[in-house]
């Protein structure tokens, strides 16, 4: 026994400290006693299953030289490049999103400024030799962003909780809004216990004017060699006095964006998911489609407020093409009769203004596919609509889609590390990590 715990010890001590930490004590009390846990785990909605099926064969797949090359920008990704003057005045509307990249956006509400995901790190991953590396700078430098009133996390993967940015905001005043659960990552990473506001889904806490609330969505957690499943991952809904917002988080679809939007909206605007999707796991991630589905259900299955894309561009985590998501989400917009919003990397806009950013950015530093690209026409309001739909899915296919794929914060795990490959590019390929 004593040699048993000798090992323990000295494998603990090896342990990455970006792998955080299992809850305990009261904690894990009252995770047992939440609805949404069963049976040792948290549980999805709707019984979605963990992305385990076929890891191997994706693998296989992913890492095909000649699929490779689609999969990250041709050339220099164009970040805004005047994001801190634009937020120097406060929003004419009392609402502007401004998108830092994959999941983490600055949004400034009604006199408050809520940070999402924020990940200012170079690689999602516990390693800062290895995994998915940054496809473009974040817009500014997290410590002259200025000061945050809560930072918000959907849920605990390394695309989304960042140890390096989490050490940097602690140093901070702000307040940390987490799912059940997260919160013992950002307490052992030095966060004081009277910042965080640690929530189940449908509670909600205030910070100052301004409600936040943990709705479902359906993903899992995890950060480890051993997910435990005690960490829960949530979206969110900020409403202040005049407006309201919505952030996805990771989520595959499910009936319950109905509910979300019977209960807490219509919103302003949502920011959804749309990259990193695959036929190997459809329950965790959305496809474009899927995504604006869910923006016409969160707002009662009418196309009003605004929709943003997140969670693509920025790290290379999906074998489908790089600008597959934005192409792809343009065409849904186009045939949902929706309005949607394209910034570039730092790009502040207001979602109640008359034009919100709508040119397709990505295409001039994406491959451009064979046929190229489809036709866009300017709507009355000046923004971008694909002129049809059906050639713009046409040339997406054609750009080399033959299935859809993605890597979740190093979701391919040991399948990616027992598959043979070419060695990986630095453009932004992802080296194997643990799982996450």
């Amino acid at each position: 026994m004593t040699g048993s715990r000798s090992l323990s010890s000295g494998l603990r001590a090896l342990r990455p400290a970006a792998f955080g930490v299992d809850p305990s004590g009261e904690r894990m009390q009252r995770i047992r006693r939440s609805p949404n846990y069963a049976d040792g785990v948290f549980r999805n909605p709707e019984g979605a299953p963990r992305p385990d099926g076929a890891m191997r064969e994706f693998a296989k797949s992913y890492f095909r030289k000649e699929e490779r090359v689609q999969r990250a920008p041709a050339g220099v990704v164009p970040v805004h490049a005047t994001t801190l003057a634009d937020l120097a005045a406060p929003p004419a509307s009392g609402l502007r999103l401004t998108w830092m990249g994959h999941s983490s956006v600055l949004a400034e509400i009604d006199g408050h400024r809520v940070l999402f995901d924020p990940v200012w790190g170079e690689r999602c991953s516990p390693f800062a030799f290895a995994g998915p590396k940054r496809l473009h700078p974040v817009p500014v430098p997290l410590a002259a962003l200025g000061p945050v009133d809560v930072v918000v996390i959907s849920h605990d993967h390394y695309d989304h909780l960042d140890l390096p940015t989490i050490k940097a905001l602690a140093d901070t005043d702000t307040l940390f809004a987490v799912p059940l659960g997260v919160g013992a990552h950002l307490e052992h990473w030095g966060v004081p216990a009277d910042r965080l506001r640690e929530l189940d889904w449908h509670e909600t806490t205030k910070v100052g004017g301004i409600s936040l609330t943990a709705t479902p969505a359906r993903h899992f957690c995890g950060r480890g060699l051993r997910n435990t499943q005690h960490t829960l991952w949530a979206s969110w809904v900020v409403a202040g006095d005049e407006h309201r917002i919505y952030h996805s988080g990771d989520t595959g679809y499910f009936t319950g964006f109905k509910d979300i939007g019977t209960e807490y909206g219509p919103f302003d605007a949502t920011m959804i998911q749309i990259g990193a999707y695959s036929d190997f796991w459809p329950d965790i991630h959305m496809t474009p489609e899927e995504g604006m589905r869910a923006h016409l259900d969160l707002q009662g299955d009418r196309p009003t407020g605004v929709m943003m894309p997140i969670h693509w561009a920025t790290f290379n985590l999906a074998a489908h093409p790089w600008a597959e998501p934005g192409e792809g989400t343009v065409a849904a917009a186009h045939a949902a009769g929706a309005r949607v919003a394209l910034p570039r990397p730092g790009e502040p806009f207001e979602p109640t203004a008359e034009s919100v950013p709508s040119e397709p950015w990505w295409r001039g530093v994406a491959l451009v596919p064979k046929g190229g690209w489809p036709a866009v026409e300017k709507t009355a309001t000046g923004e971008t609509a694909v002129a049809d739909a059906a050639g713009a899915d046409k040339a997406v296919a054609e750009e080399g889609v033959a299935e859809e794929g993605a890597v979740d914060e190093g979701v391919v795990g040991k399948a990616v590390r027992d598959t043979p490959r070419d060695k990986a590019t630095d453009a932004g390929d992802p080296e194997s990590v643990p799982t996450g």
